[in-house]
Parts: structure tokens; C-alpha cells; sequence
């Protein structure tokens, strides 16, 4: 079982190809065989999502189940399997992130990729640190999240 962590600032060439650092990648080859997935985030913040395949076979399921007549679970479909797209790493752990995905990310040659424990997050550097200075005080914190001693 995946147990991505930390963060690792990394850079994507003028083709779109980017080197998966080597920590991640060794957890990607032993979990996955380097297969993944990669898909847009359907929050709000335009980053990408990159899952063990197994892993994503989970979600593509859940995802599959919801009632395609409502909107907001036909907007996710959409999203998550519309823009899935499947790879794998090549023998210098790199991977080439499609265009629409790139676009969708506004993904330049500066990136951030975001353990998160099962799956990554892949950001445009620019947008990650901004994402990190925002204030977060419009949302209502959890009954779980006050219960947390960290």
C-alpha cells in the first residue's frame, strides 16, 4: 500500500516530460509496477492527480457509480475520467504529461508534486505557493479535524 509523503520541487522540460524523484518513483515501481494514472483534480485548486493504476482502478469504480443524471456527480465524471490518462515511467523514471493536462494544470517548467498518501498531487510551483499563502478562513473546520492532536 502507496504511503506517498513530503513534497519535492521538481522540473518539466520545453516537451512536457518531467523525472519522478527517485524516492517516488522506487515506491511507484514497487506498487505499481510504474504504472499510473493521471487525472485533473476536480476541487477547485487546478493541479493534477497522479495514482498507482490499481489504486486509481478504486476510484475510476466509485466515480463510475454516482448518478450521471445530477450535475455535480456528471461535472466530476468528467473531470476525473475525461482527463484520466494512463502511463507509465520510462526507464529514467520520467513520464510525459499530456497537453490538456498540462493546460489544465497551467503547468509551466516549474512544478511541486505533493504526497498524499495514496495518490500525488502535481502543481505549477507558482500556484502551490500561492495556494499556500491563501487564508483558509471561509471554510468550517470539521468535527474531526478538532478532535486532532498534531
Amino acid at each position: 500500500m502507496s504511503n506517498f509523503l513530503g513534497s519535492h520541487a521538481i522540473n518539466m522540460d520545453a516537451k512536457g516530460r518531467l523525472a519522478i524523484p527517485a524516492r517516488v518513483r522506487e515506491e511507484l515501481q514497487e506498487e505499481c509496477g510504474g504504472r499510473i494514472v493521471l487525472t485533473a483534480n476536480a476541487d477547485e485548486e487546478r493541479c493534477l492527480l497522479l495514482y498507482p493504476e490499481p489504486v486509481f482502478e478504486n476510484v475510476r469504480t466509485q466515480v463510475l457509480a454516482l448518478p450521471n443524471m445530477n450535475k455535480k456527480a456528471r461535472r466530476l465524471q468528467r473531470l476525473i475520467l475525461g482527463h484520466a490518462t494512463q502511463l507509465e515511467l520510462d526507464s529514467a523514471g520520467r513520464v510525459l504529461v499530456p497537453p490538456t493536462l498540462r493546460s489544465y494544470a497551467r503547468l509551466e517548467k516549474k512544478l511541486m508534486l505533493i504526497g498524499q498518501g495514496k495518490k500525488l498531487e502535481l502543481w505549477s510551483e507558482e500556484r502551490w505557493f500561492a495556494w499556500l499563502d491563501e487564508s483558509d478562513d471561509d471554510d468550517e473546520m470539521p468535527p474531526q479535524m478538532e478532535a486532532l492532536s498534531l
